[in-house]
């Protein structure tokens, strides 16, 4: 078992990318995730490990710091928050197109515009329907807990290089600053040039040599007969994560009648609001997606045919219900509930909409 401590969400993710390995970190400070930077600052990993830390001009700088620490085959991360994301959709897009792994941390916070600092989710769309320009997809882990944080910068990674894609966590102001208790994975080395020659030396740009012929990484094709096989290869990748990388939690889903869906700290509430439904004689079950993208619709589109209908709890004005809707394919009835603009609702304010909407609706 690994090291125990009492952490906050955003801390967690500067440790756990140390942990792991992980070799550089470019970002800018914005609210609500300000503490990666400072936790990383403060660790001073140059100093034990050479691992990169800085604080770039702007989010539009470090995220093609991030592309150019990729493109070399290193293990490479940023952070932001909301419109921080947005300034870095552009080179996001490029990464994709490039097929480059990295891993992107947004701690959202409510919107539109520059909104407010209280948390949100209401970046679900611009997470799961590729934020940036063209036909791209990221893969997409939401974490409901400080725990969770910690474990999805390693799986993220993990799933970065297994499908050379951007992975992004898409956590939220709640999950950010809330405080835990999280099991560290021991410390991990760095991969060496060598190691990177090996998992990464088919297309990194780690110098050209008599028997390996250049790598010349690049989103740009002026053939358009060669862009769409680009294209068709990428959509290829994205139905093998379809295929693979489905995550979800299913809680008290076996005998319910109705089941509301909700991810994030969304789904923390609703398990309370679970609770609070049955002790009313409410079947009531949950379904936690942990991958947004690719999202769990095959459970969701089996259950469609076994209840009276869905809640999709967000924080937000209902963006994740229409992903919902579209597994549900009219099957059932599917409803929305969500609050914007930095409130949190509380679990009974959940479970009244439940009532309100599916049961006497």
């Amino acid at each position: 078992m690994g090291e125990l401590r009492l952490m906050k969400g955003n801390e967690v993710i500067a440790e756990a990318a140390i942990r792991c390995g992980c070799d550089a970190y470019f970002g800018y400070p914005i609210t609500p995730q300000s503490e990666v930077m400072e936790t990383l600052m403060a660790h001073r990993p140059w100093e034990e490990s050479g691992m990169v830390v800085l604080q770039a001009e702007s989010e539009i700088a470090s995220i093609h710091m991030v592309y150019g620490a990729a493109g070399a085959g290193k293990r490479v991360m940023t952070s932001s928050s909301s419109p921080g994301i947005s300034l870095m959709a552009e080179g996001i897009s490029y990464m994709a197109g490039a097929e480059l792994p990295c891993v992107i941390v947004n701690v959202q916070r409510g919107g539109p515009g520059l909104g407010t600092i209280q948390p949100s989710q209401a970046d679900y769309n611009q997470a799961t329907k590729g934020g940036g320009h063209g036909d791209y997809s990221l893969l997409v882990l939401a974490p409901a807990s400080v725990q969770e944080m910690h474990d999805f910068v390693v799986l993220g990674f993990e799933l970065a290089f297994k499908y050379r894609n951007p992975v992004m966590i898409l956590a939220d102001g709640v999950i950010g600053q809330l405080m835990e208790k999280v099991v560290l994975i021991d410390q991990r080395p760095r991969w060496s040039n060598e190691q990177i020659g090996e998992i990464s030396g088919s297309w990194a740009t780690t110098g050209k040599s008599k028997n390996r012929k250049k790598h010349v990484i690049t989103s740009l094709e002026m053939d358009s007969f060669i862009m769409e096989n680009n294209n068709l290869r990428l959509q290829k990748k994205y139905d093998q994560m379809k295929a693979e990388e489905v995550r979800f939690e299913a809680i008290e889903c076996e005998d319910a009648e109705y089941i509301m869906v909700a991810f994030g700290s969304a789904a923390r509430i609703c398990q309370k609001t679970v609770q609070i439904a049955r002790n009313k004689g409410i079947k009531v079950g949950l379904i936690r997606p942990i991958t947004l993208f690719p999202f769990p619709e095959e459970i969701i589109a089996e259950y469609a045919t076994k209840v009276k209908g869905f809640l999709s709890v967000e924080f937000n004005a209902g963006q994740m219900v229409n992903d919902i809707r579209l597994a549900v394919n009219g099957k059932t009835k599917v409803e929305y509930f969500g609050r914007m603009g930095g409130i949190v609702p509380n679990p009974n304010e959940v479970a009244d909409a439940l009532e309100q909407k599916l049961i006497r609706g």
